[in-house]
């Protein structure tokens, strides 16, 4: 596919996580003024920052008068996340220029790699996938840029609108990303031990739940992955004639 198509399927790709994430970028457009931040400082956060939940337990610890060491290693802990987004892209973007690869690397979000991901692992030998990654990646910034926006501007307008459940459309968003990767027992074991000990653990403090559900999944996910590839081998060398 040319480059514009590429670019045109990937913002036609992630539009159902826009459409989760809209609810979210109001919602916090609106606590932040409600926070005491001004107008240019919720859209500057937005625009500088960009990572979601990052932002809320920032405006959060803001509020509540932590000071700047307290709210950068939190979100720090909380974005961690990240690392492992660009590990598994890692191979199929490292032959870009760091003009390409630094812009990417930004605008990757938990939406963006559930759906590039998807591309790159189609068998097609495109050269132009990471015209894919710019469109999804930059129609969901574009999209968390004005629902900041819509925020600051009309949240105040309508009263406590953060309790209204309009979260849930974030959540059942990242349902949507983590169900149809689980392909496997391994994965699907990862997936219900970090759900559990985030149950277990949300009330540590600073987020560490989900560091500490992170790392736990990981870990059995990588035991339990190793211990699947080998029943494999051995079912492959069992079903081999004279075996």
């Amino acid at each position: 596919m040319s480059r514009i198509t590429e670019f045109i399927h990937g913002a036609r790709d992630i539009v159902p996580m826009i459409v989760g994430a809209i609810p979210f970028g109001i919602i916090f457009g609106t606590l932040a003024a409600g926070a005491g931040l001004s107008a240019w400082q919720t859209l500057g956060m937005s625009l500088l920052v960009f990572a979601g939940s990052s932002q809320f337990i920032a405006i959060t610890l803001l509020s509540g008068g932590a000071g700047a060491a307290v709210v950068l290693l939190t979100t720090f802990v909380v974005n961690l996340r990240h690392a492992l987004y660009s590990a598994t892209l890692q191979p199929f973007v490292r032959h870009l220029p760091t003009r390409w690869r630094m812009p990417l690397a930004f605008w990757l979000t938990d939406e963006a790699f559930a759906v590039v991901q998807h591309r790159y692992a189609e068998k097609d030998d495109s050269p132009h996938k990471h015209w894919y990654f710019f469109g999804a990646a930059l129609a969901m910034y574009l999209n968390w840029q004005l629902c900041t926006l819509v925020g600051v501007l009309f949240g105040q307008a309508v009263p406590n609108l953060a309790a209204w459940g309009l979260d849930f459309a974030m959540l059942a968003t990242f349902i949507g990303i983590v169900v149809p990767m689980l392909r496997n027992k391994p994965q699907v074991a990862a997936a219900l031990v970090a759900g559990a000990v985030a149950l277990a653990c949300q009330g540590l403090p600073y987020k560490l739940g989900l560091m500490a559900a992170a790392l736990c999944g990981i870990a059995v996910g990588v035991v339990l992955e190793r211990r699947y590839r080998l029943d494999l081998i051995r079912e492959d060398i069992s079903c081999k004639p004279g075996a």
